[in-house]
């Protein structure tokens, strides 16, 4: 079951149009440290990383699932596992944007505040959704003649989310980025990786890994160099470890199908 850190209500809401204020309200000091403070950050890594993550596994889940043999009990049980887990690091980004962004960029940018109430709202009801899932997902785990639908039900949860991290991407990050500060935590890895270790849910090693499956060496490099020294002295064997749990899925998880491993493109233009 997916993990709330802020249990929320449930509504339906319409997509509002973005608002535009008479005088910018992005001139406004900005939050957090000034640049000048210390070096500048990847921009918004926490959230870009989770995006990045949710579309990798998206596409790849249901292949998984319509493969999976009637004798593969294991797989099956770790397809389900998998899929548990993805669903709670996506409740944890919502509850990140929810309760620590959001209120920030409202305060900043009230011209978007239509547009941040629907992102919340939109956030409860993708939660609901994939908990629904997880039910499908649990019984074609165990019956893999229920695997091809169930496989449906993943793409087409897919292709919702898909609209929502794109209206983050496109119409929200670019204002954050004149909004929040190069030297601020808020959106980062380090921060994502603090708020998972007060939550009931997944554990920052298992969070660490996945997050960084399949991007290159060098950009991982700078995103540790965010992280605390604990996360970074157990970087490799927390790599290790997941390759190991994560191959039987869908096998190595560096780089794709190709060789190619993800960088800036694959992740977004963290140093825009």
């Amino acid at each position: 079951m997916p993990i709330h850190l802020v249990p929320q209500p449930v509504t339906t809401p319409t997509v509002p149009a973005q608002g535009v204020s008479g005088t910018d309200s992005l001139a406004a000091a900005p939050y957090g440290r000034a640049a000048a403070d210390e070096p500048a950050t990847l921009r918004f890594a926490g959230l870009r990383l989770v995006h990045a993550a949710l579309r990798r596994d998206l596409a790849r889940l249901p292949n998984a699932l319509r493969l999976l043999q009637p004798e593969e009990d294991d797989k099956g049980e770790a397809l389900l596992r998998h899929w548990n887990f993805i669903t709670a690091m996506l409740t944890c980004h919502h509850e990140q944007q929810d309760t620590r962004l959001w209120p920030i960029v409202r305060r900043f940018a009230p011209e978007l505040r239509l547009l941040l109430n629907w992102l919340e709202d939109d956030h409860h009801n993708l939660d609901h959704s994939f908990t629904r899932v997880t039910t499908l997902v649990r019984i074609a785990s165990r019956d893999t003649g229920s695997a091809w639908p169930v496989a449906y039900a993943m793409e087409d949860l897919a292709a919702r989310l898909e609209t929502h991290l794109r209206i983050e991407e496109r119409q929200l990050l670019p204002r954050m980025e004149r909004v929040i500060t190069d030297g601020s935590r808020l959106g980062g890895l380090g921060e994502l990786l603090d708020l998972l270790r007060l939550a009931d849910g997944p554990g920052v090693a298992d969070a660490l890994a996945w997050l960084l499956e399949g991007v290159e060496p060098e950009l991982v490099e700078r995103l540790l160099a965010d992280c605390d020294d604990d996360v970074a002295r157990n970087w490799p064997h927390w790599h290790a470890t997941y390759q190991r749990c994560t191959s039987p899925l869908w096998g190595p998880v560096d780089g794709q199908a190709d060789g190619t491993a993800f960088g800036f493109g694959g992740l977004g233009h963290f140093a825009d």
